[in-house]
């Protein structure tokens, strides 16, 4: 393999399938089986999921949920996020643990980095939720933050799409899919890979992104492999 520690990211909507909400268990159960059998390869495996498909804190703004109450709710959508993968995770025997930003004793351990690390060593996948624990930041900085903290290889991106192009290309057909972009080249152009904040910290802490379709069957396991598959994102 050619990653031995990853930080998986995925966005909260993936887990929707083919539903305008919630959680598809069709689609998490396929999820758990590609995060099963990169963990049989002894891959480290940690993952952040959003909260999108429950609840997104600068959406409820705008309805006029107060900034930072939406933003504690958008946490906690992902503690639910966490909680549907790391049970679909043991139906198939995934060893895992969920750590939570904010301290919820009941359903997951707190946050602690040497506890984190230790899970990874012993094989065990580790389930990061509630961001950073803090408002005004989003899941794309609690990944690249975990990532680095956990001294992950590369962040994988699991998206709908195979990589980044020039334009959105479920809008437009003719948009051109880069194989390779430097961090440089993706602040010129303008594209979208993730939050500025993230992304900024991905820069500085020279860590590789790679964006790829999570929904294609096999692609984890291709990407950790080192094929050539989505757009990475590199120095």
């Amino acid at each position: 393999m050619k990653y031995q520690r990853i930080l998986l990211k995925l966005s909260g909507e993936a887990l929707m399938g083919s539903n305008a909400y919630g959680i598809d268990p069709q689609r998490i159960g396929e999820y758990a089986q590609e995060i099963k059998a990169l963990h049989q390869q002894g891959v480290e495996i940690a993952i952040v999921i959003g909260g999108g498909n429950i609840f997104r804190g600068m959406a409820g703004s705008s309805q006029g949920v107060d900034r930072v109450q939406g933003d504690y709710m958008g946490m906690l959508a992902t503690v639910m996020n966490g909680l549907a993968l790391q049970s679909a995770l043991e139906n198939i025997d995934v060893p895992t643990r969920l750590q939570t930003a904010l301290k919820i004793e009941a359903v997951a351990e707190p946050y602690i980095k040497r506890k984190a690390v230790r899970h990874l060593e012993k094989n065990r996948v580790v389930i990061f939720s509630a961001g950073t624990g803090n408002p005004f930041f989003t899941t794309d900085s609690a990944a690249v933050l975990r990532a680095i903290e956990i001294n992950a290889d590369v962040i994988l991106k699991g998206t709908r799409v195979d990589g980044i192009y020039t334009e959105d290309p479920e809008k437009n057909k003719e948009a051109i899919k880069f194989d390779t972009l430097s961090f440089e080249e993706v602040l010129k152009r303008g594209l979208k890979v993730m939050d500025t904040t993230a992304f900024t910290l991905s820069q500085e802490n020279k860590l590789p992104i790679i964006v790829f379709d999570m929904n294609t069957q096999g692609n984890l396991m291709k990407v950790v492999s080192g094929e050539n598959v989505g757009t990475r994102v590199d120095l």
